[in-house]
């Protein structure tokens, strides 16, 4: 019988499951082509579902459940609701878009964005390895089909088939590294992992030897080099409706998963994953603000854009531990964890506009398609100015103070090499405003190829000025944000 704890840790993922079955089944009747009732109740269930969270999250209280394979913790609990509300957000952005080409048909949008939600919160709050498999796999499965929507259109499905090879390769890699851990240890719980690594009496080779193939898993699902290759490809192909569901929140569920197998599970072998780390770092910044100077394609620029900004996440990832000292452990991963919130933040916002501009018969992905923004609409040309500035990393945007908590937390380490990364950092950051402030040059100064206006429903209207304005507000006043993160990173570790 199930313990009443157990039903606590797993709350919001039994009414997401439920709700999505009702949802499906629901929708069968449902003849209206934009789905009006099964979009209102599929943000009513995700709103439900973030207050949820957010509560659980507040009380502050760390719970395991269903044989300790599930807790239930600060950090979890906040990555959950951000995660739902930028499915939330990514929806009412993305329906009129959906609608325009024919891929609200059987509803099959919403029940598979909250099925992909769940495999979210399962990676999040997984404290067992098979747990966080089952949901990295549940999330990629909804993700391939959602890819593959536009059954009609060449791109999406070519670019459903890269996604799902390379997917499968990783999902291999992980549950490889998995299978490697378990032999060495000889158990499947993360904490029991952590205690025997910490015992020193489990071989070290056997050990290094798994952990590679698992930071190999978790960098493709990060998206950052040399197992970037999907990225750009998925990006483009998809459509943009689609392109931001799995370029948002599950940027938010990969860094829950990379803390709870890597910091969680195997503090102790942090000298080896942060070098690890930093190589993938240094290759992400490098490749991805080079490569995204060279793209004409807004979805595939922002695609390396990602890379980069991945490549920032990883840097502060790297920098808990120096030389076995952990005393800048809770200021380098609730910095990691700060930026990863930002960073999603600003997606939705960019890839907002984006959907926006893009109308029937006509997509609007190329960077010339921008050009006089300003001069057909002064609103969504600011809104997407904001967004670029604060991916750009300059001030008073959000993205500004994410970059400069990152870089704090390398330079408060004291150790040479890290001072150079930051220098590095900083250097790649130059390059890749470039990119950046031409999108706004040709915005604002270009001379408009059409002379038609940008028109938005009030929904999607009053979400993008939130979300603008959300950026602006967390680059001025940074701190509330900054201490949850610090507390909830605090809480984990101490748990």
């Amino acid at each position: 019988m199930i313990d009443t704890i157990s039903l606590m840790t797993a709350y919001p993922e039994i009414i997401l499951f439920g709700m999505a079955c009702v949802i499906a089944l629901l929708d069968l009747g449902v003849k209206t082509p934009m789905r009006g009732t099964t979009y209102a109740l599929t943000l009513m269930t995700l709103a439900v579902v973030a207050i949820l969270e957010a509560m659980f999250a507040s009380g502050g209280a760390t719970y395991y459940g269903f044989g300790n394979m599930v807790v239930s913790d600060s950090m979890g609990n906040w990555l959950k609701c951000f995660a739902t509300v930028a499915v939330m957000v990514t929806l009412v952005y993305g329906r009129p878009y959906a609608g325009q080409r024919d891929m609200l048909v059987g509803g099959e949008l919403f029940t598979l964005s909250l099925l992909s939600l769940l495999g979210m919160f399962v990676m999040i709050s997984g404290n067992n390895f098979l747990v966080i498999y089952l949901g990295l796999e549940l999330l990629t499965l909804s993700s391939y089909a959602l890819v593959a929507l536009r059954r009609d259109h060449v791109p999406a499905t070519e670019a459903a088939i890269k996604y799902f090879v390379l997917g499968a390769l990783a999902s291999g890699f992980l549950l490889y590294g998995m299978s490697m851990l378990y032999g060495a240890t000889g158990s499947l719980d993360i904490t029991t992992v952590f205690k025997a690594i910490a015992s020193g009496h489990v071989r070290h080779q056997v050990l290094v030897f798994g952990l590679v193939f698992m930071v190999s898993g978790l960098a493709f699902k990060l998206g950052v080099v040399p197992f970037h290759m999907w990225i750009p490809d998925v990006y483009q192909g998809a459509p943009t409706a689609v392109t931001l569901m799995i370029g948002g929140a599950p940027k938010l569920a990969a860094f829950g998963m990379t803390m709870r197998l890597l910091v969680e599970g195997m503090l102790p072998l942090a000298i080896d994953w942060q070098q690890m780390l930093m190589v993938l770092s240094v290759g992400s910044l490098l490749l991805g603000n080079l490569a995204a100077i060279m793209q004409t394609n807004v979805k595939r620029m922002l695609a390396f854009s990602t890379i980069s900004q991945m490549g920032f996440v990883l840097l502060g990832l790297m920098a808990g531990v120096v030389n076995g000292n952990t005393l800048s452990a809770a200021n380098a991963y609730s910095s990691s964890m700060f930026y990863v919130i930002t960073y999603v933040l600003t997606t939705l916002c960019s890839f907002g506009v984006l959907l926006l501009l893009s109308r029937e018969g006509f997509e609007s992905e190329e960077i010339a398609d921008f050009a006089g923004l300003n001069q057909r609409s002064p609103l969504y040309a600011g809104i997407m100015a904001v967004a670029l500035f604060s991916l750009a990393g300059i001030p008073p945007m959000a993205g500004f103070y994410a970059k400069l908590a990152v870089l704090q937390a390398l330079v408060a380490t004291g150790d040479p090499l890290y001072l150079y990364l930051t220098v590095f950092a900083v250097m790649m950051s130059l390059i890749g405003a470039f990119y950046y402030l031409r999108l706004i040059k040709v915005m604002y100064f270009d001379a408009p190829i059409t002379a038609s206006n940008v028109v938005a429903g009030a929904d999607v209207r009053v979400v993008l000025c939130i979300n603008g304005a959300l950026i602006i507000v967390l680059g001025l006043m940074p701190g509330g944000l900054m201490a949850l993160c610090a507390r909830s990173v605090l809480q984990m570790l101490g748990s």
